[in-house]
């Protein structure tokens, strides 16, 4: 069974080492009688960083299931933190009977030991401040509804209302007996309008085990349709069985039916990593000098600004400003109808700029910010969104995962003009493809086809 909580109890784990060997580092510095040009003082304290590292390791594989984000306030989380340090000393004691040198200081494990347990706490404290402002702002936070109310869902409500890390902001209960409960926002018959009414991008709906879920399959149809995440809670914790394949938070156990592979942690940090290296080669080392010569070109060709600013749906329906280089006469449709092929509006270095893609190339910047990734489905004009979004089942679903500069439809040769259905339903089974079997080698192919295969070029205009 995969765990989200399981996932971030790695980023605590990083947290922890970034701390913990800043702690002994930091105190090294300060030590006058240390040299770190001397070969034997850098071994010496390395021996100090392998230690502390190999007994903070060896502390979260015993305290594994105590995860700190699991807990309620900051007590708790002071309680648990006191505990693991405790742990971690006695356990860096026995290590140091076992393995280290005579010359191992306990005073110097015990100053870094407390020096780190004190920048622990103030780097948590901030963290979960910032963490709480973000979600109270909407920032970063899926609004969450949760269907059904009994004890499980209360649960997980309380979970998401303590641990802002979890990226949830609770949102209400949707169940058919309103009047028996309180934070009720609406009926299951009412789910679509209130999707739309509360802007939600995640749904909880309890499931019972020991039979079938009572418009389960309703929920998911509903929720592809509209592009909202779905997790299955099974009511009966206690019959999960690891072999299931699931998610966790915290205690509960969690279906995802719409599972894909960037819905793992680990996957989405190593595109992220690659997203944000590459933009930042880009920006640095392509677009400082190139930018300025298509700007002065753009700017001879006709009047108006460098960059065109269009709003575009992102991951999780968000709406952000997607840049592009203007390739066009400015004008008042341009958000609300497509560039045609022979458009008049497209000015003639902005046909050149289009046919090579390089039109595309400020959307460089919307990948460094987070907004966009390097390959990913295109983002479309909101009137676009709204419009497919009623003709293409599941069109939404392609929002699942962060747009794209470039795409494997787009290297396909489907790009350009939509002006039949059909050709944008075959985008959206492109994307589909995608996103249900990405893999971080696909991403690099689908980069080298953009650049080198022809079919790329296809149908600019």
């Amino acid at each position: 069974m995969r765990s989200k909580d399981t996932e971030l109890l790695f980023i605590y784990l990083f947290f922890d080492l970034c701390i913990l060997n800043f702690s002994i580092i930091f105190l090294d510095w300060l030590d006058p009688s240390v040299s770190l040009w001397d070969y034997n003082d850098l071994v010496h304290y390395a021996n100090y960083l392998l230690h502390a590292n190999l007994s903070w390791i060896l502390t979260y594989l015993i305290l594994s299931k105590r995860n700190l984000h699991l807990r309620d306030g900051f007590l708790n989380r002071l309680k648990r933190i006191t505990q693991r340090i405790s742990i971690f000393v006695i356990i860096s004691l026995i290590l140091e009977s076992l393995v280290m040198r005579p010359t191992f200081s306990n005073r110097f494990l015990l100053e870094y030991t407390m020096l780190f347990y004190v920048t622990k706490l103030v780097f948590y404290w901030f963290l979960y401040s910032y963490l709480d402002f973000k979600r109270k702002k909407g920032f970063h936070t899926d609004r969450a509804l949760i269907i059904g109310v009994n004890d499980t869902c209360y649960q997980l409500r309380d979970m998401i209302d303590n641990n802002p890390i979890l990226g949830y902001k609770f949102i209400g209960f949707v169940t058919s007996k309103p009047e028996l409960q309180v934070d009720i926002i609406g009926h299951p018959e009412e789910l679509p309008d209130l999707i739309e009414k509360y802007q939600i991008q995640i749904i909880f709906v309890t499931l019972s085990l020991l039979g079938e879920s009572k418009g389960g399959r309703d929920y998911l149809n509903v929720c592809n349709k509209l592009g909202v995440r779905l997790r299955f809670i099974p009511e009966n914790q206690r019959w999960i069985k690891s072999s299931i394949h699931m998610e966790s938070v915290g205690e509960l156990a969690l279906i995802n039916p719409q599972e894909i592979p960037l819905d793992k942690l680990d996957y989405r940090f190593l595109k992220r990593t690659f997203d944000l290296l590459f933009s930042g080669l880009f920006l640095m080392f392509v677009f400082t000098w190139l930018f300025p010569i298509l700007a002065v070109l753009i700017k001879l060709n006709t009047k108006g600004p460098v960059f065109f600013i269009q709003k575009r749906t992102g991951i999780n329906k968000k709406t952000f400003d997607c840049y592009k280089f203007r390739s066009m006469q400015v004008n008042d449709q341009a958000d609300l109808i497509q560039a045609t092929n022979g458009d008049s509006r497209i000015t003639s270095v902005g046909l050149f700029l289009r046919k090579y893609n390089l039109d595309e190339l400020p959307q460089f910047m919307n990948v460094f910010m987070g907004h966009m990734s390097v390959v990913g489905p295109r983002p479309h004009m909101l009137k676009h969104t709204a419009q497919y979004s009623e003709l293409i089942d599941e069109y939404l679903v392609r929002h699942y995962v962060k747009p794209g500069v470039t795409g494997w439809a787009q290297v396909n040769g489907l790009r350009g003009e939509t002006d039949e259905l059909w050709k944008m339903e075959k985008r959206v089974q492109f994307d589909m493809e995608y996103i249900e079997n990405w893999s971080f080698w696909w991403d690099i192919k689908i980069v080298l086809r953009t650049v080198f295969d022809k079919k790329t070029y296809n149908n600019a205009g």
